[in-house]
């Protein structure tokens, strides 16, 4: 999890990681006879026929999609190697301080490289070498997640556990400022309903008292970074309300807002020209091309590889069959995490529900303006993040189900 921002190529050494662990651990562990349910039929099926969809669109194309400078090689293939995760780690469960430590090294290493790059070497935007969206989305998405758990602690057995709350905040901490940092403005939009959707689970489970003073200290920091110039945040608010107005009153179209506004108008025009199965890959481009030569769209929209969106993306590029996976993509994983998030009233039950609606409740905010799955690490981390939360989650329930059980055995003897 940390290495998925913080190295260069994490994004892909972590999932071949996993997938030798499995396959070693295979053949030297034993299987904990876990049994696959519903729910976990419902998440295969999500991840299996996203896949599918993807890999039936490359056949007849022959054009295989190469993620940003490359780096994406066989993406539609991800997918698959999720599958094979989630029922791994659904009979190896993995352990929750793993995803603690994760949460805390990701944020932290991100947040350390942000304020190098921004303050140190003076650059515009902190993107640790890729690009500065993803880097600024998953910083952000880490520190939220680092939140959720260190308040889930807080709720529960605070003593035993202070050095670890003490680190998730300042992890949490320390992904909002890389957030700030990289201008990332898709993830700020999120940030008022992720912070709505905390207070919604914890003001239950907290003395109401604690969870102001956290909140009122999360909001001081927000403020007084965003009123900082070298966090350069309300300059690029600005610069985005002014060049929205450029695009709809004097016509200027080159801006990035200008440009994105443009992408998005070519795939509204590609979808309802074939709405069922859309362009495919490569021709998708082939015809947003044909778009710019007839003078319908700026020159610049040549340059990118997507549409900036991913709803519209997916939509002019596999049309309803592939909008109908995508929207399973999102759906079932939040409708599953809902469902626990409102069953319960375990602490860690409830974190790890939360942290699931969060991971999906965010990737589908950074897809408003950004085709998030498309890049490496924004799919590796929408697959990794919520397989393993998922793996977590199911496993504190059973061991609840468990330790119920065998009260209720001992009462009876």
């Amino acid at each position: 999890m940390a290495s998925l921002i913080v190295l260069p190529w994490g994004y892909a050494v972590a999932p071949l990681l996993a997938a030798g662990v499995a396959l070693v651990g295979g053949m030297v562990t034993r299987d904990r006879g876990v049994r696959l349910d519903v729910e976990d039929a419902l998440w295969l099926l999500a991840l299996l026929s996203y896949a599918v969809v993807w890999l039936a669109d490359v056949a007849r194309t022959g054009v295989w999609p190469d993620g940003r400078g490359g780096h994406g090689v066989l993406l539609p293939l991800w997918p698959v190697l999720a599958a094979g995760l989630l029922v791994w780690l659904r009979r190896h469960p993995p352990a929750l301080l793993g995803w603690w430590l994760g949460l805390i090294g990701g944020a932290l290493g991100a947040g350390a490289i942000a304020c190098y790059e921004r303050l140190w070497l003076g650059d515009s935007r902190a993107d640790n070498g890729m690009n500065a969206i993803p880097f600024g989305n998953l910083g952000l998405l880490l520190g939220v997640l680092a939140l959720v758990a260190m308040l889930g602690l807080m709720s529960g057995a605070l003593r035993r556990t202070a050095w670890l709350t003490g680190l998730l905040g300042l992890a949490a901490v320390a992904g909002l400022v890389t957030s700030m940092l990289s201008g990332t403005r898709g993830g700020w939009i999120a940030l008022p309903l992720l912070g709505w959707l905390i207070f919604r689970t914890f003001h239950v489970m907290l003395p109401g008292k604690r969870l102001l003073i956290m909140i009122g200290l999360l909001g001081a920091l927000m403020i007084g970074a965003v009123s900082l110039p070298q966090s350069g945040v309300l300059a690029r608010v600005m610069v985005g309300v002014e060049n929205l107005q450029r695009y709809f009153v004097d016509d200027v179209k080159g801006t990035p807002e200008g440009l994105r506004l443009e992408m998005w108008k070519a795939g509204v025009v590609l979808f309802a020209e074939k709405p069922l199965l859309g362009w495919g890959e490569g021709r998708l481009q082939a015809a947003r091309d044909e778009m710019v030569a007839e003078g319908k769209l700026h020159l610049e929209v040549s340059w990118y590889e997507q549409l900036h969106s991913e709803v519209i993306d997916t939509a002019a590029r596999r049309g309803l069959v592939g909008l109908l996976t995508l929207v399973g993509l999102y759906g079932i994983p939040l409708l599953l995490f809902t469902r626990h998030l409102r069953g319960t009233r375990s602490s860690r039950v409830r974190s790890l529900a939360l942290s699931g609606v969060i991971i999906c409740v965010s990737f589908i905010d950074f897809g408003l303006s950004q085709s998030m799955l498309r890049d490496a690490r924004g799919l590796a981390g929408y697959l990794g993040l919520n397989v393993i939360c998922w793996a977590l989650l199911k496993n504190q329930i059973a061991a609840r189900v468990s330790k119920y059980h065998s009260h209720d055995s001992w009462a009876v003897s």
